[in-house]
């Protein structure tokens, strides 16, 4: 493919770059102008029949409303529960716990996100996370940062194993090439090696995501506004990252892809909150935010001030209070464990299909009833009896919800449209393959033998411009196995390469636009989507450099990729701890 065309599919994902992050426009004219671009191009240089284009943004607006339904279905939940008096008790038993920021993050956004993330997936962690981190009185900006930060190591095990299951599957099944490299093993053998490869670069580098998610917390959100508060709790950060990790590891190991982020998320949470009730590694010296009157005006969304009577006793329990949310992550896992009932919800019954758009091969498809959105809404529903609330109450709970999800709505509506498009893009005749597939070949002549350190900046990219790590896989798991037989590793190796892309995948996730605009729709943040990006590409290229170094160790067995990698780590940390912020302005006076 030549250089002019690998420049031109590059052209919507520079649109948005540029407008969104570098600009600092909102996500709905960013988006709106990188689908008129991707358009443009598919129909006039791709040669891409209008019929799939017009399907590919059909298709995309269908999937657009099954993730506001989602945003509609968290926001509900946070405005009951609100509404009920319930957060006061929430937000006490997580201070309880610990009063730090940094003990709190980790316990919400690591753990109990995981455990989502592992349960549900498909941007549920920040559905549900950011609502709860903004009733304990996180600043609306940080705790949409602090959830779309954990949505990378549990990401390739999420939603009961999708990203690998059917991601990672589906791209390499079926293939003679690979049917013949991999024999005699059998297929399942073969992505079961891939799952172990995931599991161990994901552990490799997530033990550290806990630590650097309390260094971005303190850095941007902090009143002295430096890492180094941050990293003053290692401990304690580093304690929770292997309580989640280990088990994490070994369960993907004995039992596959279903359950290491899901079991490894609930065996951490039991770990690290017993761990932190009895002070055990927690820092000696508290972090909190500054008082809100020093806030800065782009920490704060629209939603109201949840902590501002927070010297009123609670009128519940915590466990009474909290078990909305226990709700939700027992339906999660009912629905998506029990082979019977997922059949139903996913059946032709309960489905709403569009097939063959236009006459073309895509089709659409909607599964309400499956969806984390409808739990959440049994669970907002379930509250009125839990709580005794009345009916006057919870109509104000949908209604301001309502609202919210329509200010969403706009810059959705265009993202996942040019997303399709995109992907959809590939040429009539099969003369040119899709835009992405485009990008990634460019970047393999380029890459050659140090293959292995761009593999997961591509799954990265497939996950930012799709909105899904298991996206990503479909589309570029068969790509990166081809790469890796063009120059001439071996079947073990080829696994690794695969792998490095679910895991890269899974790291893009932090700043996939899809889940940034719906982490902000629910703490009522819109418009101001290139700025939480610029703060997560530090740690998703923390991420790919990391696993990159990683599995280039692993496939060349040098101990030199080893040495890179630690003193990439050391670097890399180094350099936050050695950063000096500039005290908040407001708060010092």
């Amino acid at each position: 493919m030549s250089v002019g065309y690998t420049l031109m599919a590059l052209a919507p994902i520079a649109v948005v770059f540029l407008l969104m992050v570098v600009l600092g426009r909102s996500a709905k004219f960013s988006m709106g102008s990188a689908y008129v671009v991707t358009a443009l191009l598919a129909l006039f240089v791709w040669q891409a029949q209008a019929a799939v284009v017009a399907a590919a943004t059909v298709n995309g607006i269908v999937t657009a409303i099954t993730l506001l339904f989602i945003v509609f279905g968290a926001i509900l939940l946070l405005n009951t529960l609100k509404e009920s008096g319930a957060l006061l008790a929430i937000r006490q038993g997580f201070m309880d716990v610990s009063p730090d920021r940094r003990v709190q993050v980790i316990i919400v956004a690591w753990l109990f996100g995981s455990l989502i993330e592992g349960s549900s997936g498909f941007g549920t962690p920040s559905a549900v996370g950011a609502p709860l981190l903004l009733a304990l009185g996180f600043p609306a900006m940080a705790a949409v940062m602090s959830v779309l930060i954990i949505q990378s190591t549990p990401v390739s095990f999420g939603a009961v194993g999708t990203p690998m299951l059917v991601g990672v599957r589906s791209g390499i099944d079926n293939k003679a090439d690979v049917a013949a490299v991999i024999a005699p093993m059998q297929p399942l053998d073969y992505l079961q090696q891939i799952v172990e490869n995931v599991a161990f670069i994901h552990a490799s580098v997530g033990v550290f995501i806990p630590l650097l998610l309390c260094a971005m917390l303190t850095r941007f959100f902090g009143q002295k506004q430096s890492f180094a508060e941050g990293l003053k709790a290692w401990k304690f950060a580093l304690f929770a990252g292997l309580a989640f990790t280990v088990p994490y590891y070994f369960i993907a190991r004995i039992l596959g892809p279903e359950f290491p982020s899901m079991v490894g998320a609930m065996i951490g949470l039991v770990i690290v909150v017993s761990a932190a009730k009895k002070g055990w590694f927690v820092p000696k010296d508290k972090f909190d935010f500054p008082p809100r009157a020093a806030w800065e005006e782009k920490w704060l969304g629209t939603l109201a001030a949840t902590d501002a009577d927070a010297q009123v006793a609670p009128k519940f329990s915590v466990l009474r209070a909290f078990s909305p949310y226990v709700l939700v992550v027992a339906l999660l896992i009912l629905t998506r464990t029990i082979p019977e009932l997922k059949a139903f919800l996913t059946g032709p019954l309960t489905t709403i299909r569009f097939a063959n758009l236009f006459d073309t091969p895509i089709a659409a498809s909607a599964q309400f009833l499956y969806s984390p959105g409808f739990i959440l809404i049994l669970a907002s529903l379930a509250c009125i009896a839990i709580f005794g609330m009345n009916m006057q109450q919870f109509g104000r709970g949908i209604k301001n919800s309502a609202v919210t999800m329509v200010d969403a709505a706009p810059a959705l509506l265009l993202a996942v449209p040019m997303v399709q498009v995109f992907i959809n893009s590939a040429a009539a005749d099969g003369s040119i393959v899709s835009m992405p597939i485009v990008l990634a070949q460019g970047a393999a002549a380029l890459a050659g033998q140090a293959w292995p350190n761009v593999s997961p900046w591509v799954g990265s990219l497939g996950a930012f411009i799709a909105g899904s790590n298991t996206v990503s896989n479909m589309m570029f798991a068969y790509f990166q196995f081809s790469t890796a037989q063009q120059i001439a590793l071996t079947v073990d190796q080829s696994a690794v390469v695969v792998a490095l892309q679910a895991v890269g995948g899974a790291a893009g996730n932090m700043i996939c636009v899809h889940n940034v605009v719906a982490a902000g729709a629910v703490v009522g943040m819109m418009n101001r989507e290139g700025e939480v990006v610029r703060k997560t590409l530090i740690p998703m290229a923390f991420y790919c450099v990391q696993a990159g170094l990683i599995g280039q160790a692993l496939i060349t067995g040098s101990l030199n990729w080893w040495i890179a990698a630690a003193v990439w780590l050391v670097l890399f940390f180094g350099g936050l701890s050695f950063w000096k912020g500039q005290p908040l302005v407001a708060a010092a006076r």
